[in-house]
């Protein structure tokens, strides 16, 4: 199991893992226990709740009898014990147990572990002290445990395998057949289809099948939609089946695309970050939260990606328009922007819009992510000096000082920061950030025009938001 790191110390000196929403739930054998977990991961059922420095949670949950459900995790395992008599491994409480704590660790106090939890912790601590009481160095300790994950991955990419193999075959018969039988078999195709894939431990693939089925009879042109994303999802069925003869940033794309976890692992950024956007996305009970950052010294742009279970928002939150001096650690894959926050460093302070490109070079930074990453739906960029104006068919973000001009996606014609934005312009050009994909530019921020004051000094303008 792959994990994200920034926890309490523990005992040996090292940091304690510390899980994401999409971790957790991909420990679920099943969707039937992934849907349960989810409604068990807020503070309601949840009592005697608390941690150690090792990396053991516990708590108590109220079922249907009168005695609550003892349940302690050991994250580092990871290992579970619950009083319940599911037979489903982990239960629907060790998940739930374990999204609470994603969505509110401060309701996790840190001490000594309840009578009941400590028999279990100590029981299980021992028997593997005892088994790498025989080893010499801190690397052969890790060995058994290294070894059973090393196992436990290679049962799971053989379940995606298999998984993309079905897939594959479904496409076939689904081509052969003729697109426009889709429109008659209904969206239960599609869903049995992704129940498939999720079976196969592949939420990557089960979330592009229930894609398909909502394009299916969703307007003029719809075939062509539909063939153009059964394309892409053979692609990447294909790239999984042969991902030995990849290159490993592509690999890393791959395997996280088919929805294999995966931890931030690189080096280190230091950098003074301006924060561009925060969005929340929700996706049934649980809602993603998208944080975009630009380095004013490296000039890179990082993602930072958080959760919240079960109708919470997620945790982390950053001002729009501030600077934070921090670490991020990026996480592999050709093309991916995603990283993780680390060690910040003093306070925020206040700044400008980062230096942007024109309408006309947008196009073209979005193709060049695409060879990286080519299941990318969109890339970020700041567009300078663009003017928003009515089109035909919706409205579009011109440059001012040329004769080019990008649409405004659909998805953004419905919300009312599009009106922020043309009132903010006024006619006049501003600086922009959004994401560019094949469906046009989608606008998440925008900076006033600054003043010129007396002296000829330029003040900064502030951000307004658009999502």
């Amino acid at each position: 199991m792959l994990l994200s790191h920034g926890g309490e110390p523990s005992p040996t000196g090292g940091p304690v893992a510390r899980w994401s929403v999409e971790q957790v739930l991909a420990l679920a054998p099943d969707e039937a226990s992934r849907q349960a977990g989810t409604r068990l991961g807020a503070a309601g059922p949840w009592t005697g709740t608390g941690r150690d420095g090792a990396g053991a949670v516990w708590g108590l949950c109220k079922g249907s009898g009168s005695t609550p459900y003892r349940t302690v995790v050991d994250t580092t395992g990871p290992a579970y014990s619950c009083s319940c008599p599911s037979r489903k491994f982990p239960c629907k409480h060790a998940l739930g147990l374990l999204l609470f704590r994603v969505s509110d660790d401060a309701a996790f106090r840190p001490g000594e572990p309840a009578d009941w939890a400590a028999a279990w912790i100590e029981g299980r601590r021992g028997r593997a002290a005892e088994k790498g009481g025989a080893a010499t160095g801190g690397d052969a300790a890790r060995g058994p445990a290294d070894a059973a994950a090393r196992k436990r991955a290679e049962r799971r990419a053989e379940r995606v395998t298999g998984g993309a193999q079905e897939l594959e075959q479904r496409l076939a018969d689904l081509l052969r057949g003729g697109l426009a039988a889709t429109d008659r078999a209904g969206y239960g195709l599609w869903e049995e289809t992704a129940a498939r894939m999720v079976d196969a431990q592949a939420p990557g693939l089960a979330a592009r099948v229930r894609e398909l089925g909502a394009i299916t009879g969703s307007g003029p042109g719809w075939p062509v939609r539909l063939l153009e994303e059964c394309g892409l999802l053979h692609l990447l069925d294909t790239a999984w089946l042969g991902r030995e003869r990849l290159p490993d940033p592509l690999a890393a794309t791959v395997r996280t695309r088919v929805g294999l976890p995966v931890s931030a692992e690189g080096a280190p950024v230091r950098d003074h970050w301006l924060v561009l956007a925060q969005y929340d996305t929700p996706d049934g009970k649980i809602v993603a939260r998208r944080i975009w950052l630009y380095g004013r010294e490296s000039g890179r742009t990082a993602l930072l990606l958080s959760f919240g279970a079960a109708g919470r928002s997620p945790a982390q939150a950053l001002p729009v328009g501030a600077t934070i001096d921090a670490e991020l650690t990026p996480y592999p894959g050709g093309g991916q922007l995603r990283a993780e926050l680390g060690e910040q460093f003093g306070a925020m302070a206040p700044a400008g819009p980062p230096p942007g490109i024109t309408a006309a070079a947008a196009p073209a930074v979005y193709g060049d992510a695409l060879r990286e990453d080519p299941w990318l739906d969109s890339w970020p960029v700041t567009l300078r000096d663009v003017i928003p104006i009515p089109a035909k068919d919706g409205w579009q973000v011109a440059d001012a000082h040329a004769d080019s001009a990008l649409p405004i996606a659909p998805a953004a014609l419905s919300r009312p920061g599009l009106w922020k934005l043309v009132a903010l312009s006024g006619g006049g050009p501003v600086t922009v950030f959004g994401e560019i994909g094949h469906r046009g530019f989608d606008p998440f921020a925008a900076w006033e025009p600054g003043e010129t004051e007396e002296g000829g000094r330029t003040t900064v303008g502030s951000v307004v938001q658009l999502v």
